[in-house]
């Protein structure tokens, strides 16, 4: 697919913004925060699925959707998900991105766009924890999240500020990573809580 910039996206001053450099498995951490408050590296791990949860996920089609529940606070809802789209930007984007560019040496920003639609349950009036289940990853591997990346940019919505959601309302979220430059192959998983992840793949030219 075309690379298309992800500068917009990118309206936090750089100072906040922190970089997770993580791997499926528990990849190295390449450094750790500096004393002025640049980017921090965080080894993150996916928990394991429940043997008594039953069998979800898999690989699904582009334009496929997936059907989930979600424990919210008023309740259990369903949600249908559909990854629409990654967006890949360029090395100078993701360098620009950090607070020290080297922690983003031979990397790029991958920014998922997935859209959720209240199924079934009750209506929402605090918010949601939908995006909370949704990870990229790079040929396989797990990238690492941008912490602080604005996610209100053209066609992402801000979840945060969703604070009313009755059931047949969609709202479309985004989630920036770092994966390496060069991917063949980039990812969207989403799952339930310990269910197995949904995947939709975004083969890169």
């Amino acid at each position: 697919m075309p690379h298309r910039t992800t500068a917009l996206r990118l309206a936090a001053p750089v100072a906040v913004l922190a970089l997770a450099l993580t791997a499926c498995g528990g990849g190295d951490d390449d450094s750790g925060a500096d004393a002025k408050g640049g980017a921090t590296t965080e080894a993150t791990t996916q928990a394991s699925p429940s043997p008594s949860q039953p069998a979800s996920g898999g690989d699904m089609a582009q334009g496929e959707s997936a059907s989930g529940k979600v424990a919210e606070g008023p309740g259990e809802v369903t949600y249908d998900v559909l990854a629409q789209k990654v967006e890949v930007g360029t090395e100078a984007e993701a360098a620009k991105a950090v607070a020290d560019a080297a922690d983003a040496k031979g990397k790029v920003l991958a920014t998922a766009h997935i859209k959720y639609t209240h199924q079934g349950g009750p209506a929402l009036t605090e918010g949601s924890d939908v995006h909370d289940g949704t990870t990229v990853f790079a040929d396989g591997q797990r990238g690492g999240v941008l912490i602080g990346a604005a996610e209100d940019a053209p066609g992402c919505e801000d979840p945060y500020d969703v604070e009313s959601w009755k059931q047949g309302e969609s709202h479309v979220f985004c989630e920036t990573y770092v994966i390496p430059a060069g991917a063949t192959s980039v990812e969207v998983h989403w799952s339930e809580e310990d269910g197995e992840p949904y995947v939709w793949k975004f083969p890169q030219k």
